[in-house]
């Protein structure tokens, strides 16, 4: 299994990455029984100018191509970004805003935020959950806020947990090989079968009815 860690902290160290990183180490944790799991990082400060410049001329550079790519090919993500003005930071909306549409469809992602007071914590709720969720991407149902105040306090490795384990438990559900079913019986025709009578499909019934 590939996880890939998207990260928008800006300053070296930073909260937003050290989130990051416990969470990404609490989905291996939970994911390692019977799986492996390759962890990449994609730091955004490291990409900005490209970002920029993919908005200008169309074009990904090379470090930017190697993380949509990336992010594309992961089978779960962790999103975390810092909180500006009430919302995600414009550098992180602009990664996911150069991503193709599709890209993360059906895909589990973690999203998490840091910020400076707890009153900032319903970004994850307002903001970035109805991104994903518009990205059709499965938002897994934990999402993690740290303030300055939850680092080394109660709660915050609890909600690490918590979401690591739902993310892991999705992305091996994801991996794990299906096998196909039979197509699904209507009732109708069920008992249509047993009366004998034929069952008509509805189309070719309108185009009966086109051709008088």
């Amino acid at each position: 299994m590939r996880l890939v860690v998207v990260s928008a902290g800006l300053s070296v160290p930073s909260s937003t990455r050290l989130l990051a990183d416990r969470l990404s180490a609490a989905t291996v944790g939970r994911a390692a029984a019977g799986a492996d799991v390759d962890v990449e990082v994609v730091e955004l400060r490291d990409l900005a100018v490209e970002i920029a410049h993919n908005f200008a001329n169309g074009f990904p550079g090379r470090k930017l191509a190697a993380a949509l790519a990336a992010v594309t090919a992961a089978d779960g993500l962790i999103v975390v970004t810092p909180v500006f003005s009430a919302s995600y930071s414009g550098l992180f909306k602009s990664f996911f805003d150069v991503i193709d549409p599709d890209a993360l469809a059906g895909k589990p992602v973690l999203i998490a935020a840091t910020g400076g007071s707890t009153r900032h914590s319903l970004v994850l709720e307002h903001a970035l959950r109805p991104l994903f969720s518009y990205l059709r991407a499965v938002v897994v149902p934990t999402a993690v806020y740290a303030a300055s105040e939850d680092w080394g306090a109660e709660g915050l490795p609890e909600r690490i947990e918590r979401a690591a384990a739902e993310l892991a438990a999705l992305m091996k559900g994801l991996s794990a090989p299906s096998t196909p079913s039979a197509p699904l019986k209507d009732d109708r025709d069920e008992k249509a079968e047993k009366s004998g009578f034929t069952v008509v499909p509805f189309a070719d019934q309108l185009a009966a009815l086109a051709a008088r």
